[in-house]
């Protein structure tokens, strides 16, 4: 049976004294299905009853028959629109609503089930009231033997009743839940005293009266070998048919919860946080249900962040935070490579133009920058107004980083002269041994490197800017690539850079071919 969508659900606004908590099609379909299962009920209780138990000695067996045949049809036609009315009115709201409608709505949807029950458990003794009074004047034996089959019969449909009817209440119930978390409430029973209580109903019981046949047998002695055969047959019958349907029914209850928090939990392991799972049960499952719920919302927040995190300093700092046990000040001496990017003409650029048009271009310009650093293995360290620093080798260890920045360098000076023709930038390489760790204070931190390949690179920077190609690097990080890489750059005379005391080599990309 499908669950009802919490739509079935009267809005905050439509509420008022006199209207159900739930919508006409459940109505319709929670009338059915009850009708449809206490009628049949009680058409086999009737059977058993007329045909099949031993009656004992009778004067008028044939009167007895006709009567309780025409009692029985009577008190269908009485008690199916009055249940169905009576129940109507179980869900419509008082005039106390107005003061707390939501806890109202809550606690008819919630107790619907029970609510349910009670009025069939109801409708069933006025049954064995009425019947075991009215076939006293036949037979006291005739009269127990009926008022006991009603009883068991009442019984075993009351508990199937109450598993169609939560069941069919499930979309009203999630509506209701997702507003407050589910708690234990009175009388609402838990998962174990729940699986318990329905196959006492639904097995112990309907066996407990074909034990009570078998006694009634052995006492009065008045039943036949066939007879016996024919009582065990039809109430055994009777008794796996109601116990397979309300074992069924209890161990779905049970098991579409956990199912549902599985699926999710497989959704959650492919990385979809944003996965929910309805709760629609009041017991230990729908706790279970919460809970899910509320981790994955602690994951996606999580995730969230971590992602916001990994934007502002690099995934592979992120990463790395995550998985040390604390904060560590200082660093380690590793053989990095540097790339520093720095653009032309920036200053007149801002005041020459709009700062929404100024931030527009150098977003362009740095979405370029990430790309080719990125692929290249390397990670931006920080973006400096108009220029950014890439590190490679640090944190994450890279077998050439010399290799991977000089090919960074020359990849990102033919990209920005391709898809930037309008802006000058100079680019600088240079790779060597750095110190790389956190630097600051405790309270306030960044993963960074310092050290002479960052100095160099800036400085070799701003010779890029006024060399052809707008890419130059240190003929030291050029000596430290391995591969092919190092063959796709000429070094060049010694030059001495601003603010150092000793030469350094210079090396160009090679022309092509």
């Amino acid at each position: 049976m499908a669950d009802l969508p919490s739509r079935a659900l009267p809005r905050s606004r439509d509420l008022r004294p006199g209207r159900s908590v739930i919508g006409w099609p459940v109505r319709l379909l929670l009338a059915a299905v009850v009708a449809v299962a206490n009628v049949g009920g009680a058409l086999i209780v009737f059977v058993l009853g007329a045909w099949v138990l031993p009656t004992g000695e009778l004067a008028d067996p044939g009167r007895a028959r006709v009567v309780n045949v025409l009692l029985f049809a009577g008190y269908l036609v009485v008690c199916v629109p009055l249940g169905f009315v009576w129940g109507s009115l179980r869900f419509r709201l008082g005039r106390t609503a107005r003061r707390d409608p939501e806890r109202r709505i809550r606690h008819l949807v919630l107790y619907g089930p029970l609510r349910i029950v009670t009025i069939l458990a109801t409708l069933w003794i006025g049954a064995v009231v009425l019947f075991g009074l009215f076939n006293l004047r036949f037979s006291p034996r005739l009269a127990m033997q009926i008022a006991e089959t009603i009883t068991i019969g009442g019984i075993a449909t009351c508990s199937l009743s109450y598993l169609l009817t939560e069941r069919i209440l499930r979309g009203a119930a999630s509506r209701v839940l997702s507003r407050t978390p589910p708690r234990q409430r009175r009388f609402i029973p838990g998962v174990l005293v729940r699986a318990v209580l329905f196959w006492a109903l639904g097995t112990a019981v309907p066996v407990g009266g074909l034990l009570l046949a078998g006694v009634a047998a052995l006492v009065f002695g008045d039943v036949t070998a066939e007879r016996l055969a024919v009582m065990v047959l039809a109430i055994g019958g009777s008794a796996l048919l109601a116990g397979v349907l309300t074992t069924i029914g209890a161990a779905r209850a049970t098991s579409d919860p956990v199912v549902a928090v599985r699926r999710a939990m497989q959704r959650v392991e492919q990385g979809d946080f944003d996965v929910r799972v309805p709760v629609y049960d009041n017991t230990e499952l729908g706790r279970l249900q919460a809970g899910f719920n509320t981790m994955a919302e602690g994951l996606a927040e999580r995730e969230r962040i971590r992602d916001l995190f990994g934007r502002h300093v690099g995934h592979e700092v992120a990463r790395a935070a995550a998985a040390s046990d604390g904060v560590e000040l200082g660093g380690e001496v590793r053989r990095v490579a540097v790339l520093f990017v720095d653009l032309v003409g920036s200053t007149a650029m801002a005041a020459q133009r709009p700062p929404t048009e100024v931030v527009g271009v150098l977003n362009a310009f740095f979405a370029v920058v990430v790309e080719v650093v990125e692929r290249h293995g390397g990670w931006i360290n920080k973006f400096e107004g108009d220029a950014a620093l890439a590190v490679f080798g640090a944190p994450n260890h890279l077998p050439d980083v010399a290799g991977c920045a000089l090919a960074a360098g020359r990849e990102l000076a033919e990209r920005l002269a391709e898809e930037l023709p309008d802006l000058t930038a100079g680019i600088g390489v240079s790779a060597g041994d750095a110190v790389a760790g956190n630097v600051g204070d405790v309270r306030r931190y960044e993963y960074t490197v310092i050290g002479d390949p960052v100095n160099e690179a800036a400085r070799l920077t701003e010779l890029a800017k006024t060399a052809p190609g707008g890419v130059v690097a240190s003929g030291a990080a050029v000596s430290l690539a391995s591969g092919r890489e190092a063959e796709r750059w000429r070094v060049e005379d010694s030059v001495v850079l601003r603010g150092r005391t000793e030469a350094t080599r210079i090396a160009v990309p090679a022309p092509a071919g």
